[in-house]
């Protein structure tokens, strides 16, 4: 699979150190599109492979998150996953738009100014984190934030979210289980190489702290690297405050690692 850039395009950014690209790039065979920030300049930066959450119009890919990350010293590209805003095809929630994510890692490995590429997922996007982390062990680091980790508990735990999840992924787990299984990165994780950070609310009742345990636990019970940051007061969202402390918090994690 060959990751193609097919066009570029200035877009308004917030910082003036960071210029803001959309990107349209191929993913097996459909036009996706996506958002690219990069610092001005010509040194090497590491890449950053930003995985949204949500689907569709929840959970938007923002310009000023982007701009948020790129100014910590990454190049970051952040797909707006198949189906969305321009780009062709439908999103199925992990399933086939997975290819989404893996096409635009290989987009970031390609360019000129990337040394290695760390991946990052938030909520939805932490399964597309670790599915592509286990697709690439060249991975530099993996970073889940709020994250699914197991899609039959987010079935069980979002009432509302089961009617699109029936719609998406073709039926219910008692129905079409191999395609949930499909969907849980945990059964697949003895290929993962990349240290990982999972940062999560204990409070969280959008992605349960449960979704972390689980994958915690499992890459511990295989002896890979993984450290956990709790946080017992927030939810899903936490504080604008904190949140930016956290961003330099785990940039600075991702930076530390060896590989």
């Amino acid at each position: 699979m060959t990751a193609i850039m097919i066009h570029k395009q200035k877009f308004p950014s917030p910082h003036p150190e960071i210029e803001l690209s959309l990107i349209t790039y191929r993913s097996n065979g459909l036009k996706v599109k996506g958002l690219l920030a990069e610092p001005k300049g010509d040194e090497l930066y590491d890449g950053f492979l930003y995985l949204r959450g949500g689907i569709k119009n929840v959970g938007k890919v923002r310009p000023a998150r982007i701009v948020q990350f790129a100014s910590e010293g990454f190049i970051v590209f952040a797909p707006f996953y198949r189906g969305n805003q321009g780009g062709e095809g439908n999103e199925d929630f992990a399933g086939a738009d997975r290819e989404d994510a893996f096409s635009a890692f290989e987009l970031l490995e390609s360019m000129e100014k990337v040394r290695k590429v760390h991946i990052f997922g938030f909520s939805r996007g932490g399964v597309m984190a670790l599915v592509t982390a286990i697709q690439y062990p060249q991975a530099a680091s993996l970073v889940t934030w709020g994250g699914v980790s197991d899609m039959f508990l987010t079935y069980e735990e979002r009432n509302d979210l089961r009617r699109m999840m029936k719609r998406v992924i073709g039926g219910t787990p008692t129905k079409v289980p191999e395609r949930y299984r499909f969907r849980t990165p945990l059964y697949s994780l003895e290929k993962l190489e990349s240290p990982v950070l999972i940062i999560h609310g204990r409070k969280d009742h959008n992605v349960s702290a449960e979704h972390a345990y689980r994958l915690e636990n499992r890459l511990k019970e295989l002896n890979k690297k993984v450290n956990g940051w709790y946080f017992d007061e927030y939810t899903h969202y936490f504080p604008p405050a904190v949140n930016r402390k956290i961003v330099v918090d785990l940039t600075d994690w991702m930076k530390k690692q060896p590989n």
